[in-house]
């Protein structure tokens, strides 16, 4: 069966069904074909891998970082570039080619591990390995639900491995679950078994990435950060990849350009490391989607280290540089490797030529409330809980995105209780992370643990306190959990909280497009997962009359 395009991966995807004719981010057809065809041929070298371990033979931890980086090159808005995901696919099958010898037998390998073409091919091979290629719709929903998961958690084991941390379980268990999604003799009951497991090695590939990021910069600290602007040329850093934030500090210190982070990298700031240095100015704009208008205000080049990248417009095309797994055509991409150093003075030169950005707001935000730092704050938390000061944590962790009923979620922050504190990380913060909500006796009722992989932080505090006031049962927590999401690695902390245990999650804006009704239903009955209502219905679902 051949396929157009077809692509329902993220939250935005056209009509809540799927984008056929172009992505709503932006994508060409062009690209998701080679997307799709990108990760069949990763899905393929991972059966190989999986079979060489099952025969005691090493895999390497090139190979390993390969099937990561391909994985998350096609997260949703983080590559557009067919050139680069073509050579990526030519060298996952060279790589493959290596490894097939060292197996010494292809026998009962899926196609995927075997087919090998010509670039002439491609667009061919593409048009039959998409999505759509899995005719059971509940089979596929899984599979796709699974897929996503490992892409989230590719994305996180990439952000550890640059930091020189790997964890051989999960690039094992990564492998062996992209090679299972090939396995037709796998049914429903298989796979919702291996969509939990995802969920359990979410939760591992979290811990890692937290232990990577807090043994090279420190525990994240209370921090107030500021949202104005200097006099300076400025580079504006956005993504997550906080190795890469490093090398851009070091390079720019004593050049006269000071370095602002955007959406996603605002939390760098929390970590002590960053704070040596005084060009680390502060944060500009706020969440991914409005970077067109943003982005062109800022004045300087923009450095973005992974996704979400909109679509440049032609006015400051030429000031957007990308790097790692991002990608765009027409923007001057930063090469280096894992290990490597990379060269940043291209962008550092081009913003010494720019004007100082624009100001679009003063004063400050205070984050940088990770696991260790409220931990730090326990006795006050728990004798805020106990005299009932705070009488609810609503977490709010999650992504931001353009469509209007993500307005839900700055009204539902303006309405919640007095008592109710909000626990958040990842972009979604950027609904309600300027709004003066005050505190509870000195507990800002906006607590931000950090980047989306910080929601690892808001579980082990959840875990905590379930252990400091004696519960046998993560749901008798007073948490309320109402998460927003976008992408794929939302997928893989919506499956580390079920693999915890945490039952009643409220998503939203929409249910994705990618679950079928009866996997729908299986994450209703098993776990209580619900979608959004009206902010006045859910305050009284959630807090009562």
């Amino acid at each position: 069966m051949e396929n157009k395009m077809f692509c329902y991966q993220c939250q935005e995807t056209a009509g809540c069904t799927g984008c056929t004719q172009v992505g709503v981010c932006g994508k060409k057809p062009e690209v998701a074909a080679m997307q799709d065809l990108l990760v069949y041929v990763t899905k393929g070298i991972s059966a190989v891998t999986t079979r060489l371990r099952a025969q005691g033979k090493p895999v390497s931890r090139e190979v390993n970082h390969l099937v990561t980086l391909n994985l998350f090159t096609t997260i949703t808005n983080a590559n557009f570039d067919e050139d680069a995901i073509v050579a990526r696919i030519v060298n996952t099958l060279e790589r493959k080619k290596e490894l097939l010898v060292q197996l010494g037998s292809a026998e009962n390998l899926p196609d995927a591990a075997v087919w090998e073409a010509s670039r002439e091919e491609f667009a061919g091979k593409a048009a039959k390995v998409g999505v759509l290629s899995t005719q059971n719709e509940d089979i596929r929903s899984l599979r796709e639900l699974i897929t996503y998961g490992l892409k989230g958690l590719s994305a996180y084991s990439k952000h550890a491995n640059v930091l020189l941390e790997d964890n051989e379980e999960v690039d094992a268990f990564l492998q062996s679950a992209l090679a299972k999604t090939l396995d037709d003799t796998l049914g429903v009951s298989e796979l919702v078994a291996l969509t939990l497991e995802t969920g359990k090695y979410g939760v591992d590939g979290m811990a890692m990435l937290d232990k990577a990021n807090t043994t090279a910069y420190g525990n994240p600290e209370i921090t107030k950060v500021s949202l104005g602007v200097g006099k300076n040329p400025g580079i504006l850093i956005s993504g997550h990849d906080l190795r890469d934030m490093e090398m851009l500090l070091k390079q720019t210190e004593g050049t006269g350009v000071d370095v602002y982070t955007h959406s996603e990298m605002l939390p760098a700031h929390y970590y002590p490391a960053f704070k040596k240095y005084p060009h680390f100015v502060g944060n500009y704009g706020n969440a991914w989607w409005k970077q067109k208008e943003e982005f062109e205000s800022f004045n300087g080049p923009i450095l973005m280290t992974t996704n979400c990248i909109v679509p440049p417009k032609d006015s400051y095309k030429d000031r957007l540089y990308t790097t790692g797994a991002a990608g765009f055509p027409g923007c001057k991409h930063i090469p280096g490797e894992i290990g490597e150093e990379k060269d940043f003075s291209a962008i550092i030169e081009h913003a010494k030529k720019c004007a100082s950005p624009t100001e679009l707001e003063t004063g400050e935000i205070v984050g940088g409330f990770a696991h260790n730092q409220v931990l730090a704050l326990a006795d006050k938390v728990v004798d805020a809980v106990k005299t009932g000061a705070i009488k609810r944590f609503v977490v709010m962790a999650g992504c931001d995105g353009r469509a209007k009923s993500r307005n839900y979620y700055t009204d539902f922050a303006k309405a919640l209780p007095n008592d109710a504190v909000i626990l958040t990380a990842g972009c979604a913060k950027y609904k309600y992370n300027k709004l003066n909500l005050g505190d509870i006796g000195g507990i800002p009722r906006v607590l931000d643990a950090g980047q989306c992989n910080d929601s690892y932080s808001l579980a082990v505090i959840a875990l905590k306190l379930k252990e400091v006031f004696g519960l046998d049962d993560i749901n008798d927590l007073p948490i309320i959990y109402n998460i927003a999401w976008y992408e794929q690695k939302a997928v893989i902390v919506l499956l580390a909280l079920l693999y915890l245990g945490v039952k009643n999650i409220h998503l939203g804006p929409t249910l994705p497009a990618f679950l079928s009704p009866n996997v729908a239903k299986v994450l209703v009955e098993n776990f209580g997962i619900a979608g959004i209502g009206s902010v006045e219905d859910d305050l009284e679902l959630f807090f009562g009359k």
